[in-house]
């Protein structure tokens, strides 16, 4: 018979990869992206808001916001802690 392997120890649950910083962001482009779906639903299809401002706000929600909100590495806690 061969020895056990020894499972290794994980926390359990598992902590959260992301940060106070990364959960604004995710929030943040959440709203800007209700507000351009919002604005993309207001009046007739030659309405400006509808045009024009309503695309570069989702596109700002999802190019700008959602990458940063997955991209941005949380401190870790141990930082900028004299010890």
């Amino acid at each position: 018979m061969a020895p056990k392997e020894k499972k290794s120890q994980t926390p359990w649950p598992p902590p959260i990869p992301f940060g106070k910083k990364n959960l604004t962001l995710y929030v943040a482009g959440l709203a800007v992206l209700i507000i351009g779906y919002i604005l993309l639903s207001i009046g007739p299809w030659e309405n400006p808001l509808s045009r024009s401002a309503a695309p570069l706000v989702l596109l700002i929600g999802y190019l700008v916001l959602f990458p940063l909100a997955i991209m941005i590495k949380p401190k870790k806690e141990s930082e900028g802690k004299p010890e």
